[in-house]
Formats: C-alpha cells, structure tokens, sequence
C-alpha cells in the first residue's frame, strides 16, 4: 500500500476529491483566489520594499544641501567678516548667512528650472549622465564594477565624430551612421574587460581603470593625424560634426535626450523582461549558483560589458552630436566618473538612474547661476555631488541623523566582483 503525497501547499488546501464535490476544508482559501491573494501580496511587498530605499536617498539629498548651506555661508566674505562681531551684533551673522544660502540655492533653481533655456540646459547636461549610468548599473546588475565608462566614451566619440566630420552622405544616414559608429566602438571597447575576466578572471575594475587610459591616449593619438586635424590649427582639435550628422531639436532640445529615455526603458526591459536579463540578474546574485543551473556565466560577463559599452557610446553621441562639439581628449569631460555617482544613487535601477542623472544635470547647469549670481564659488557643485554620494554610501549615519527606521530597508545592489 502506497503512501499518500502530501499536498504542497499545506494542511488546509482541498483535495481532489473534495475539489470534486464542491466542498473544501473549513477555513481554506480556493486556489484561485489564493494565487491571487499572494501574487497582490508580492506586488505590494515590491512597492513597499522600495520605500524606505528612497526615503534613504532623499534625506541623503537633504543633509547633502545642508551641509553645503554651511559650506555657502562660510565661503561668503560679508559672513566671515560678521564672525569678528558676532558677540556684539549676532544678528548681522545670521542675517547674513540667511542671505548667502537664500541666494545661493535660488540661483541653483533659477539656473536648473526657472526657465525653458535653463530646462534645455539641464536637459542635455543629464542626458549623458543617464545614458553612462544606465551602462553602469547594468554592469552591476550582472555581478561588475564597471569604471571603464570615460574610456568607452572617448571611443564612442572618436569613431561618431569621425563619422560625422570626415564623410558626406545624405542627413538621415549620416545621422544613423555616426550614431552606430558610437554605440558599435562603445561596445567593442567594453567588451574588452568583460572578455579579460570571461577568459583569465581579470578582474574589471582593474582592466576598466588601464582601459580609461588607453581610450585617452588613444584619442590623442589619432587627433595628431591629418585626417582628424582642424585645418589652419595646431591644437589638437578636431573639425565640428556636420549638420547633416547632428541630432535635430525639438522644442529646443535635441533628439538625443529622447533616447536617453528610450535607453532607459530599454534596460528596464532587458533587466526585467528578457532572459538575458535574468541571467545577468542571476549571476550578479551568485555567479556559482547560476552556473550549476546551466547559465554561461562568460557569455554573460561578455554581454554585460559590451552593453554597457554601448550605453557609454551613446552617451558620448550627446555631446559630438548633440552639441556638435569638435573632438579633444576632454570631450568626454568627467561624465564616464560622475556615471558611477549616478548609478549609485539611483540604486543600480533604470529609474533611479534617470532620476539621480536630472538631479546633477540640474546641479551642472545650476552651478554656473550660483557662481554668476549669488557670487558662490564653482567648486561647490562637485562638493555637493560629493556629499550625495558619502551620504548615499552610509545609510546608517543618515537614519541615525534623521531618526529613521532601519529595518525593512532592501539591501543595496552592489557587484560581487568588488
């Protein structure tokens, strides 16, 4: 005589016979409305598990701005001059000090969001940012830790500024054609790291940081040829991006902001929707786990890196053909750098690196209002990206300084590898 199985979902849940009769157990769920009820109960623990995550990240914005309030106030003469007199007239200190933030932080909105021009400005100064951090995060998702993001956009540059200055075609294929040019040399270049640990296990931190350097040199090397040298100059500097190769504006800014948005949903849906996408997510969590269910962990490494390659090449398209800017070996500036900024604070997530990429867009464009108008040096902006990123990095100071709960916190994304 056989034994009878045990029903898997516990004691309590009808069994076949009783299913058959149109009768359960006192005090069951039916399974219909038993999946029902977890799969809602899932959907609202996802929703509620993010919460505090954010709350974390606001209120290490907030603290981030007060501490560059002090910082604002005591980099202002009149305020350090009042400090002389404080114990006779403390009202000029705080008055002053009031002052100093007030026109500070004004500036920095006025200069960000005050007005269409100051929007545009955000605009394209996150663009970038969005598209290289969405590269980085990716790359974290899948177990890496991917510093290699300013080389990759020095590459995507070189080769989409290359094609937009130096061939004539008609505008619509020269457009496509630089663009493809930037996200196929992007990928190539990431995939360089991701195919060094795949074959040997160097470790990409390492080889991102020697690839940064040689993506550098690499830039300055071909502006030293002839066929990338501005005629009648001797800097090395490239000629602009032709018309025909440029990303046309809408509404006063340019298409390439769009598909910073469209990159963005594109991860979301490889992350979230694709099998390699799980598969990435998979060996991110545990490389050996996924392994022994039969995952290519190297196919997957490989992958990740040209991806994110390919989103740091597409970052580069927003300056070459976004701005049209002519091509030196600081036309990637710091966004390869500030990309890891990003994606941290975005918590390795699509919409949490659009978010976090707007809000330093925002303290870029806004920089320069501060500096103009309310006299604040240009520095600060780097200092208070700075403190976003420390206090983003110590969850516990921040609750401990807000008297935040801690418990039901999701744990944050980070590479195995580092």
């Amino acid at each position: 005589m056989s034994e009878t199985p045990k029903d898997p979902l516990g004691p309590g849940t009808p069994d076949n016979g009783d299913q058959g009769q149109g009768t359960t157990t006192q005090g069951a769920v039916p399974a219909g409305k038993n999946d029902a009820a977890r799969n809602g109960a899932g959907r609202d623990r996802d929703l509620t598990s993010w919460l505090p995550t954010v709350v974390d990240s606001i209120a290490a914005v907030v603290l981030a701005l007060l501490v560059g309030a002090l910082l604002i106030m005591f980099s202002t003469p009149r305020v350090v001059e009042s400090l002389s007199y404080f114990f006779s007239y403390p009202w000029d200190f705080f008055k002053f000090s009031g002052e100093a933030v007030w026109d500070g932080y004004r500036a920095l909105i006025s200069g960000s969001i005050g007005s269409g021009t100051a929007w545009t400005r955000t605009l394209e100064r996150a663009a970038p940012l969005i598209c290289a951090g969405l590269g980085v995060s990716l790359a974290f998702r899948a177990g890496m830790f991917n510093i290699g993001a300013q080389g990759q956009i020095l590459l995507g540059a070189l080769v989409g500024g290359f094609i937009g200055f130096h061939y004539d075609l008609p505008p619509g294929i020269h457009l496509l054609a630089a663009l493809l040019g930037a996200l196929v040399a992007g990928a190539a270049w990431g995939a360089i790291a991701g195919i060094l640990k795949a074959r040997t296990g160097a470790h990409e931190v390492i080889t991102t940081i020697m690839l940064n350097y040689v993506g550098r040199f690499t830039m300055l090397y071909f502006l030293g040829k002839e066929a990338l040298q501005r005629p009648d100059s001797d800097n090395l500097l490239s000629p602009p991006v032709d018309d025909s190769a440029a990303f046309p504006t809408i509404a006063g800014v340019h298409v390439g902001v769009l598909l910073a948005v469209v990159a963005a949903l594109f991860v979301w849906w490889l992350l979230e929707r694709s099998t390699l996408g799980f598969e990435m997510r998979a060996v991110g969590a545990n490389p050996d786990a996924a392994r022994t269910a039969g995952m290519s962990v190297a196919r997957v490494y490989v992958s990740a890196m040209a991806l994110a390659g390919m989103l740091a090449g597409l970052a580069a398209t927003m300056t070459v053909l976004g701005r049209q800017d002519s091509l030196t070996d600081q036309v990637a500036g710091t966004v390869g750098f500030d990309a890891i900024t990003v994606a941290l604070l975005g918590r390795t997530t699509p919409l949490g690196t659009v978010l976090a990429g707007l809000l330093f867009g925002a303290l870029s464009a806004g920089g320069l209002s501060m500096q103009g108008a309310a006299g604040v040096p240009p520095e600060l902006t780097q200092v208070l990206q700075a403190l976003i990123v420390l206090f983003v990095a110590a969850p516990a100071l921040v609750r401990g300084i807000f008297r935040l709960r801690g418990q039901g916190r999701k744990a944050d994304v980070m590479a195995t590898g580092w």
